[in-house]
């Protein structure tokens, strides 16, 4: 999941679908009184699919095809990219559905290193199938802007010190999103999480499945819990890996990964000055002022980042740059490094640090649209606040907070506020009655998903069953700790869920 500031959260047309007012979610199949509803009988046809598996490399390659707005499925639908990767095994317990987060990461992609993040236990007991959600890679994808103007728009300074910087940013959000909503006018208001989890159910049926299995990280936890909210007795097994509490609005979301960014910067830094090659020296509240210090250094006076880079190393690109290397502890060393060399002026690996984050090539185009995407859905799910004036207060809220990353992400819901759609979906709890056990996995000190997400989440829901890393990074499965490891593929190819609360 990226730095909500990057993007943030925010979104119906006045032509939008009817709403249920407690969820957001567009009429259609669902759930009444923790019953799941039958498909409504306009949307049959999209249940009784067949899909058409196609060789795909060492997988296979599919069509779903789905209704653009579930409220009135006869205005048209669009397709999405599905990879299956297939058991070997003729005992297969079925399919398991995965999503690696964003909103706008490729479900495509992610099932194409099935091997990798599955053992051969979880890969033989179940097909592996990744999609992309509605406006994502290859399925429609949402794209505003070409590399030039990308490149312009996460320039744009991201903590405006006045009243001129700030009407800068607002100007920008505002252009940003009236792109997206010229380019995009069919999909735009329907990219929303309550219809991706509705495709999820779609596709289930297509798989011939009468429960959903699923594996998603980061905000695939928040999908992976709106399809629970709406299809709770569709659920099976179910691993949440990296959760996002659904019951906080945008703002308290980006609060919390302004705070989960900082405990991990701070993990970082304590790290470092155990180090003889650590620049920031040698004392842990000297250390943070001098990383701090250095952004903000930034700000006024941008350094050269080598050849093909969008620009200089500004705070916007640095902050990106910083941001990367807190999602995995192997990339401590590496950020060192960046640092050393843009303390003596060289901002070259920092933006190239920055660069992969945001998935920039080096030709100056982008190999996916995550970052143009994730405001879409982000705006959809939840709105933001269109008083510009407000925004100052909460800038010096969350910097009270969250000193590195706070103002950052303050000012990064702005471009919800400036969103040209309201929003379908609203903040609220998630209990999902009747839905076997939900594992819920969360990190100590991740960054991008703080683990009092993952406490909320597990608490909330009625089946909810919580597994805590001690550790850094994001996400719990498959970074090296067994303890974790057993308890998701125990549960996945056995059936057997841990015990609620174990501490791996």
């Amino acid at each position: 999941m990226l730095l909500v500031a990057a993007t943030a959260a925010c979104t119906p047309s006045p032509q939008e679908s009817p709403t249920n007012s407690a969820t957001g979610s567009a009429a259609g199949t669902g759930s009444v009184g923790g019953v799941t509803a039958a498909p409504a009988a306009n949307l049959q046809r999209f249940y009784d699919q067949k899909i058409s598996w196609q060789p795909c490399g060492d997988d296979q390659c599919g069509k779903l095809e789905v209704p653009i707005d579930y409220a009135k499925p006869e205005a048209g639908s669009i397709k999405l990219a599905l990879l299956r990767h297939k058991s070997p095994s003729k005992n297969r317990q079925g399919s398991l559905v995965i999503n690696p987060g964003g909103p706008g990461g490729s479900g495509v992609q992610y099932a194409q290193y099935a091997s990798a993040i599955f053992p051969g236990e979880v890969t033989r007991a179940y097909d592996v199938v990744g999609f992309d959600p509605r406006g994502v890679a290859a399925s429609q994808p949402i794209v505003c802007y070409d590399g030039p103007q990308f490149d312009a728009f996460l320039s744009v300074d991201p903590t405006p010190d006045d009243p001129a910087e700030e009407q800068q940013l607002a100007t920008a959000d505002r252009d940003f999103g009236q792109a997206c909503e010229q380019r995009n006018k069919a999909l735009l208001g329907h990219v929303s999480t309550v219809e991706a989890a509705k495709d999820m159910d779609v596709l289930r049926a297509a798989l011939g499945d009468q429960k959903l299995n699923f594996f998603g990280a980061s905000y695939g936890t928040f999908l992976g819990a709106t399809f629970a909210d709406q299809f709770p007795k569709r659920v099976g097994r179910f691993i949440l890996d990296g959760a996002i509490d659904p019951s906080l609005d945008g703002k308290a979301q980006a609060l919390g990964q302004a705070e989960g960014f900082e405990r991990a910067t701070q993990a970082y830094i304590a790290d470092c000055i155990t180090k003889s090659d650590c620049p920031l020296g040698n004392e842990q509240k000297a250390a943070t002022k001098r990383l701090q210090d250095f952004l903000t250094e930034l700000d006024q006076k941008p350094i050269p980042a080598g050849e093909g880079a969008p620009g200089k190393l500004n705070e916007a690109w640095a902050s990106y740059g910083v941001a990367a290397s807190m999602y995995d502890p192997g990339r401590w060393a590496g950020l060192t490094q960046s640092l050393s060399e843009a303390f003596r002026g060289d901002g070259t690996d920092l933006m190239l640090s920055a660069e992969e984050y945001v998935e920039r090539t080096d030709n100056g185009t982008y190999s996916g649209n995550m970052l143009q995407v994730i405001n879409a859905v982000s705006c959809l799910d939840n709105q933001g606040d269109p008083n510009l004036a407000s925004y100052p207060k909460t800038a010096a809220e969350f910097a009270a907070k969250a000193p590195t990353f706070g103002k950052y992400m303050a000012w990064g819901g702005l471009v919800c506020g400036e969103w040209p759609i309201k929003a379908t979906g609203k903040a609220h709890r998630i209990t999902a009655p009747g839905a076997d056990p939900i594992v819920v996995i969360g990190t100590t000190r991740d960054p991008a998903t703080p683990y009092e997400g993952a406490v909320a989440l597990a608490g909330m829901l009625d089946s909810g069953v919580l597994v805590s890393r001690d550790g850094d990074g994001h996400t719990g499965y498959g970074r090296g700790n067994n303890c974790v490891d057993k308890a998701v593929n125990d549960y996945l190819v056995r059936g057997k869920a841990p015990a609620d609360g174990i501490k791996c």
